[in-house]
C-alpha cells in the first residue's frame, strides 16, 4: 500500500503543458453535495434526473420566456428576473457566453447553468406545430442500463430446503442484476411523453409465479401552454406549493448553495421518470392561467409499501422499492394512498401570494408503534393541511415566506430575508418554527432534520467575493428540538458551520477549501455503562479540492477529505481520503475517466464520500469507512449522432476486513467489483 500514495500523488502532478480552455463547474457538484448532507437516494435521483433533463433540452437563449426560466429550480427569483431583463434588452445572443453580462449574476452561477441554454437563430420564426405533426418534428429517446456486481453476495447464495423453509428471507428470490428501461419523446417544451421499467438487483424478471417482469413501471404525460391551460400532467408527477411546509416531492434545497437559493417558489407539475419508486404522484395535475392568478388542482390514487403491525395499521412507510426477499414482496403495494390538494397563486409585478391545500388518506390506520419521541405523531387514516405563502421582491431585497396549518390546528411557520447590497456581497436570514405536533407527511421544507415537525431553526448566510478570483460562502445554522427524537431521550440542540473558500487561479482551474462543523446531542453511556445521558458529538470535515482543465480536452481533479468525530468521554475517531481523478471531454467520439483513492477511517461515523464519474445519465457517490482503495473506470463511446455507449468498472478493496457488507448483502472477503452498462439511443 506504500507504493499507492506516491503514485496518486504522482499522477496529481502530470498535467500537460500547453493553452488551456473554459473550465465548467456545472451542476454536479451541488448533487454531490446533498448526497454528503445525508438526502435519501430517492430525493437525490429526482433533482439529477430534473437537472440532467434541462441540460439534454437546453432552452435557446433568444427564445427563453420568464416563465421557462423559473422552472430552473438553480435559479433564484432575482437572478431569473435580472437574466430575463437582460435577455429582452440585448436579443438577438449570439453564444451563452454573454450570460456573463447579466448584472448581479455571479460567474459560478453562469458556470452552473450554462450548460441549460443554447443560441439559436433569432431571425428563423419558431414554426406552431400541432396535432400528428408533433410526431415527425418531435425527439425520441430510449435508455437501457444494466448493473452487476461480479464479487457473490449472500443473498444470491444456494441453500436447502429445510434451511429455506426454516429462514426463508435468507435468499432473494431474482437475479443478481439491476436492470432498467426508459423511453421518452419530447417536443420542445411543449409536450413530454415517458415510460420507466425497473428490476432493482435480486428482484425477480419474468421467473415463473412473477409475470409482470420488471417490479416497476411508471407512465408520464406532461403538455404546456395549451391556451389557458398551462400546464397538463397525467401518470407519474411532482408538485411543490410555496416553501413546501404542506407539499413538497419536487427539488430541495441544499444549505451550502449560497443566499439566492433558499426561497422556493410553487411550480408547476414536473414529469417523474427516475427509477425511484416512492416520492411522488400518480393520476392528474392540472395548472389554469387566469390573468395574474394561477391554480393548480391534482389528484393521486395509488398503492404503496408499508410496514403494518398485527392489527393491520401502518407503522412506518417503506421507501427504498426493494422487493427481493418474501418478506420485501409482502410489503409491495399492500396500501393505498389517495392524495389531493390545490394551490392557487397570485403575482403581480414583485408581490406574490398563495394559497394551498391538501388532503390525503389511506385504506388503512397511520399508527405509528408508540414512543415517547413519537407520541404527537398523526394517528389516523387520513389528515388535512392547509398554508399561505407569499414573497415580496425590491432592489436588493426579498422577504418570502409561509405559515401552514395541520388538522389538528398545530401551526407550522417559515420566513425568509434575503438582502444583496452590492453585487459582491448578499446575506440571507432564514427562521423557522416546526412544532412537534404540526403532520404534514408530504411537507418537504428547509430543516436540519428529515422531517417538517421539532425544529426551531435560525440560518444565517453570506456570500462575500472580495475581489475576483475569490468567493467565499459562509452559513450558520442554530437549531433546537423542543421535544424528544430517536435516540435523544430530552429536548436537544444543534450547531450545523460551513466555509466554502473558491479561488481562481485562471478560467481554467481553480482551488476550493471547504470546512464542515456539525455538533448535535444524542444518547450516550458514560465509560461505566452504567448510566445514560444526552450529551454532545460533533462532526469535522475538511475538504481540498483543484481542478483543472486544458485546451486538449484532458481534466484532472485532486481531492483530499479530512473527517474528525468526537464524542464526550471517549476517544476521537479520525478518517482521511486521497482521490484523484482524470478525464478526457475532447472533440473525439470517446470520452471517459480514471479514478484512484485511498481511504482510512476510523468508523461509519468518519465515512467519506467517493467523488468518481457515473455513467451518463446516472448517479452514485458511494461512501466509505475503513482502510482500502477505491478504483473506477469510465469510459463513453458516441457511436454516432443517435447511439451512445457508456461503460463503467469499479473494484474496492479493503485492507483491515474479511467481509464486506453484512446479512443477504455480505461478501465473504475483502474485495467487490461492479460493471455498468448504458446505452442511450435518440431518434
Amino acid at each position: 500500500m506504500k507504493k499507492l500514495l506516491p503514485f496518486l500523488y504522482f499522477i496529481g502532478l502530470l498535467y500537460p503543458f500547453g493553452e488551456v480552455i473554459a473550465q465548467h463547474t456545472g451542476w454536479l457538484e451541488y448533487i454531490e453535495q446533498m448526497a454528503e448532507e445525508g438526502m435519501d437516494e430517492a430525493t437525490i435521483e429526482n433533482i439529477y434526473q430534473e437537472l440532467l433533463q434541462l441540460e439534454n433540452n437546453p432552452f435557446d437563449l433568444n427564445r427563453v420566456t420568464h416563465d421557462q426560466l423559473n422552472q430552473i429550480p438553480l435559479l433564484s427569483l432575482e437572478e431569473a428576473i435580472a437574466i430575463a431583463d437582460f435577455l429582452e434588452k440585448n436579443r438577438p445572443i449570439f453564444t451563452v457566453f454573454e450570460l456573463r453580462n447579466v448584472p448581479n449574476l455571479e460567474f459560478k452561477t453562469v458556470e452552473r447553468i450554462i450548460s441549460f441554454f443554447y443560441v439559436g437563430d433569432s431571425k428563423i420564426q419558431e414554426q406552431k406545430i400541432i396535432g400528428p405533426e408533433i410526431l415527425q418534428y418531435g425527439r425520441h429517446e430510449l435508455q437501457f442500463r444494466l448493473d452487476k456486481t461480479l464479487t457473490p453476495r449472500a443473498g444470491y447464495s444456494e441453500f436447502s430446503d429445510s434451511i429455506l423453509n426454516r429462514y426463508p428471507n435468507r435468499k432473494y428470490r431474482g437475479e443478481d442484476f439491476y436492470h432498467s428501461l426508459r423511453y421518452s419523446f419530447r417536443y420542445r417544451n411543449k409536450v413530454q411523453i415517458g415510460f420507466t421499467a425497473e428490476k432493482d438487483a435480486g428482484e425477480p424478471f419474468f421467473k415463473q409465479g412473477y409475470p409482470k417482469g420488471y417490479d416497476h413501471y411508471g407512465l408520464h404525460l406532461i403538455a404546456r401552454d395549451i391556451g389557458r391551460l398551462k400546464a397538463l400532467a397525467l401518470g407519474d408527477f411532482r408538485l411543490s406549493f410555496g416553501q413546501g411546509l404542506v407539499l413538497n416531492n419536487d427539488f430541495m434545497v441544499s444549505k451550502a448553495w449560497g443566499t439566492e437559493n433558499i426561497v422556493r417558489r410553487t411550480q408547476i407539475p414536473k414529469r417523474h421518470f427516475s427509477t425511484a419508486e416512492s416520492g411522488f404522484f400518480r393520476g392528474a395535475a392540472l395548472v389554469t392561467d387566469m390573468g395574474n392568478f394561477t391554480l393548480t388542482s391534482f389528484y393521486s390514487n395509488k398503492k404503496i409499501d408499508a410496514n403494518l403491525s398485527k392489527e393491520g395499521d401502518i407503522t412506518s412507510f417503506k421507501t427504498d422499492g426493494l422487493h427481493r426477499t418474501l418478506l420485501e414482496i409482502d410489503k409491495k403495494k399492500n396500501v393505498r394512498e389517495e392524495v389531493v390538494g390545490a394551490n392557487i397563486n397570485y403575482r403581480k409585478n414583485q408581490i406574490q401570494i398563495g394559497a394551498s391545500g391538501l388532503y390525503h388518506t389511506y385504506s388503512t390506520m397511520y399508527n405509528p408503534t408508540l414512543q415517547d419521541y413519537n407520541i404527537y405523531y398523526l394517528r389516523d387514516a387520513s389528515n388535512m393541511n392547509a398554508s399561505i405563502d407569499y414573497s415580496y421582491q425590491l432592489p436588493g431585497f426579498i422577504i418570502a415566506g409561509e405559515t401552514a396549518l395541520s388538522k389538528n390546528g398545530s401551526v407550522a411557520a417559515l420566513h425568509t430575508l434575503q438582502f444583496r447590497p452590492s453585487s459582491n456581497l448578499s446575506f440571507a436570514l432564514l427562521h423557522r418554527s416546526y412544532p412537534i405536533s404540526y403532520n404534514a407527511l408530504y411537507a418537504q421544507a428547509f430543516s436540519e432534520g428529515s422531517a417538517v415537525r421539532n425544529e426551531k431553526g435560525l440560518f444565517i448566510n453570506m456570500q462575500f467575493i472580495p475581489f475576483s478570483r475569490l468567493t467565499l460562502n459562509s452559513y450558520l445554522d442554530l437549531v433546537r428540538y423542543p421535544w424528544l427524537k430517536y435516540g435523544v431521550d430530552t429536548p436537544s440542540k444543534a450547531l450545523d458551520y460551513y466555509l466554502l473558500a473558491s479561488y481562481f487561479l485562471s478560467r481554467n482551474s481553480s482551488v476550493d477549501l471547504r470546512y464542515k462543523y456539525k455538533q448535535k446531542e444524542k444518547n450516550m453511556k458514560w465509560p461505566d455503562e452504567h448510566s445514560t445521558s444526552v450529551l454532545p458529538y460533533a462532526t469535522h470535515k475538511i475538504r481540498i479540492r483543484y481542478t483543472h482543465a486544458f485546451h486538449s480536452g484532458w481534466e484532472t481533479r485532486t481531492i483530499a477529505d479530512i473527517a474528525y468525530y468526537t464524542e464526550t468521554h471517549f476517544p476521537a475517531e479520525s478518517g482521511y481520503m486521497l482521490s484523484q481523478n482524470v478525464g478526457y471531454r475532447g472533440e473525439r467520439a470517446v470520452a471517459g475517466d480514471l479514478f484512484l483513492a485511498y481511504f482510512n477511517a476510523d468508523s461509519y461515523n468518519t465515512r467519506l464520500y467517493s467523488y468518481e464519474r457515473s455513467l451518463l445519465n446516472s448517479f452514485h457517490m458511494p461512501s466509505f469507512y475503513g482502510k482500502g482503495c477505491r478504483f473506477t473506470a469510465s469510459i463513453k463511446y458516441v457511436a454516432s449522432a443517435t447511439l451512445t455507449l457508456s461503460l463503467k468498472a469499479a473494484h474496492t478493496r479493503y485492507f483491515n476486513r474479511d467481509t464486506i457488507g453484512s446479512g443477504t448483502e455480505m461478501i465473504n472477503g475483502n474485495k467487490r467489483s461492479d460493471l455498468y452498462f448504458y446505452l442511450r439511443w435518440k431518434f
